[in-house]
């Protein structure tokens, strides 16, 4: 069964400094039908102005994972990240994904220091398979070469195939799609797959999707991704 989730039904914010669609519950939006997928808790795409970002704020207990499209967006944290000499300088770029595990607790802000440029990147907040674990961070860059027609595995629970290790039972893909290009994907029927186009169209078993547009499968065993037009895609492959 292939449910979908259209842009213009997300939740919205818009702050001055900070543009935010919201895929499920956040903050001041509040739907009870979208909660999240399986352990899939928060899509946030966010356009942060520039000179501006989120101040120092804490989170615990939940796998946060940065994917920035356009822009940089500046890290740093209480682990050391982002701070001269830090273990990471903590500026992520398009085609970086960044995990940070929040574990027992963690403070970190994320700022856009550009003066002309907006950032635009996805938050996605995945529910962690064990509580109480120890803060950690992990950036890894996937250039589009390898993303080109095809899903490159960007985030794993063992790191497979260079991917940044994710505490939770739960995979990302990303894709980038034009033309003739195609990817088909086994899925294990007995879990949920759902699949975000971060932008352009792109055909999901079918169905036509357009930017901000997601696809939850549930019970299927392919996935077929085909017409695409200069479409970025990840695709979510989560616990039921």
């Amino acid at each position: 069964m292939l449910t979908l989730r259209r842009s213009a039904d997300r939740g919205h914010a818009d702050h001055g400094w900070l543009k935010s669609h919201h895929s499920f519950s956040f903050a001041d939006y509040h739907d009870p039908a979208h909660m999240g997928v399986g352990n899939l808790r928060v899509i946030n795409e966010d356009r942060i102005a520039p000179g501006t970002g989120f101040g120092t704020h804490g989170h615990r207990d939940m796998e946060i994972v940065s994917y920035v499209l356009d822009g940089a967006l500046a890290h740093k944290d209480s682990m050391g990240n982002g701070a001269a000499g830090g273990k990471a300088d903590g500026v992520i770029r398009p085609g970086d994904v960044q995990r940070m595990s929040a574990g027992t607790g963690v403070l970190h802000s994320e700022f856009n220091h550009q003066a002309d440029r907006e950032t635009h990147f996805l938050q996605i907040w995945i529910i962690p398979s064990r509580r109480g674990i120890a803060p950690g961070y992990e950036q890894k860059h996937f250039a589009a070469d390898a993303k080109r027609g095809r899903l490159a595995l960007v985030a794993s629970p063992d790191g497979a195939e260079g991917s940044v290790t994710i505490h939770a039972d739960a995979a990302i893909r990303a894709g980038l799609f034009d033309g003739d290009e195609r990817a088909e994907l086994a899925l294990d029927p007995a879990r949920i797959a759902y699949v975000h186009l971060v932008r352009g169209s792109l055909r999901v078993n079918d169905r036509e999707l357009n930017a901000g547009d997601a696809a939850r499968l549930d019970r299927e065993t392919r996935l077929v991704l085909e017409g695409g037009q200069d479409a970025e895609v990840l695709v979510f492959d989560l616990a039921a």
